[in-house]
């Protein structure tokens, strides 16, 4: 009889993993503690007790931030794809085909172009969904987000990014504010009351009137700001109602575009970032989720052969 060798892993306490995994992927230990619902304190007794076991220190915690270490950093993505199949096989034990995506998507993006097309896509694809609209950037490894539909110059790193849209930042007013002067100059467009609102991801390219005046190379001073908003959807509905011009995502506007409650000012753009839709790899309701990026890649070939069209 052949005797059977069984070899045991050796593996360190699962909370010690977790809580490593939750405060490399936050890299702050209060926001992991509010994830895995403990104290920051908890959190750093358990990663100190991992890395006694292991013998390695993982995080550099002086200077602040803290950062991961050099075996950090080699730990991390292992543990946190493990962790994704892990949640990704349970979940096809017990995931429902009938229970609701949870859709991720920013508040602009919500109210302005999805809700007009949330009925058209229920019925083409049959999905059910949750919407979830919100500016913060959701966290696909512990939120219970499906899917997040991300605006982003480029692709991130921690799960399954998909091109959407390409977009523009293009000025838009109310045809009532120009009273039949159109078209008019780069300089005679920073003349009308200009609305302006804070961009979301702080990024050094982040629109705004400077910015825009620079490429349409107008000679006038310094744009005079009308009006500012926290929200960009309050500044789309200020300039719809005819109180300035705006520096507007292409694609959030191509409604009003087409209708006519807003019109393009120029021809003079600024590049912008892209909308990705991005889930994990091992979700385990990946058909599903497969059926929901087909019916947005239709939407982005209608959005551009529209944009097309019109140039």
């Amino acid at each position: 009889m052949t005797q059977e060798i069984v070899t045991l892993r050796k593996l360190p306490p699962l909370h010690g993993l977790r809580a490593f995994e939750a405060a490399a992927r936050h890299l702050h230990f209060t926001r992991a503690a509010e994830e895995l619902h403990l104290t920051p304190t908890a959190i750093s007794h358990q990663v100190r007790q991992l890395e006694e076991i292991l013998g390695v220190e993982l995080f550099r915690r002086y200077p602040r931030p803290v950062r991961l270490s050099p075996a950090g950093e080699k730990l991390f993505p292992v543990l946190r794809d493990s962790l994704d199949r892990i949640a990704a096989a349970i979940g096809q034990l017990s995931d429902g085909q009938d229970g609701p995506l949870r859709l991720s998507v920013t508040m602009a993006f919500a109210s302005r172009w999805l809700m007009p097309r949330l009925p058209h896509l229920r019925e083409q694809t049959g999905l059910s969904l949750e919407i979830e609209a919100n500016d913060d950037v959701a966290d696909l490894h512990a939120s219970g987000i499906d899917m997040a539909i991300r605006y982003a110059e480029r692709p991130g790193a921690d799960a399954e990014w998909n091109r959407l849209f390409p977009d523009r930042i293009i000025p838009v007013c109310a045809p009532g504010l120009l009273s039949g002067r159109e078209p008019l100059s780069p300089d005679e467009i920073l003349a009308l009351p200009l609305l302006h609102y804070r961009w979301r991801s702080g990024s050094a390219n982040a629109p705004n009137w400077e910015r825009w005046q620079a490429r349409a190379q107008a000679d006038s001073g310094r744009p005079h700001i009308t009006q500012t908003f926290s929200e960009e959807v309050h500044a789309l509905d200020a300039a719809m109602a005819g109180q300035g011009a705006v520096l507007a995502s292409e694609l959030l506007v191509s409604d009003q575009l087409n209708a006519g409650t807003l019109v393009p000012l120029s021809d003079v753009s600024l590049p912008g970032p892209t909308y990705w839709a991005v889930f994990l790899t091992s979700h385990p309701a990946k058909e599903r989720l497969r059926l929901l990026l087909d019916w947005f890649r239709e939407q982005s070939v209608l959005f551009e052969f529209s944009r097309n069209s019109s140039t």
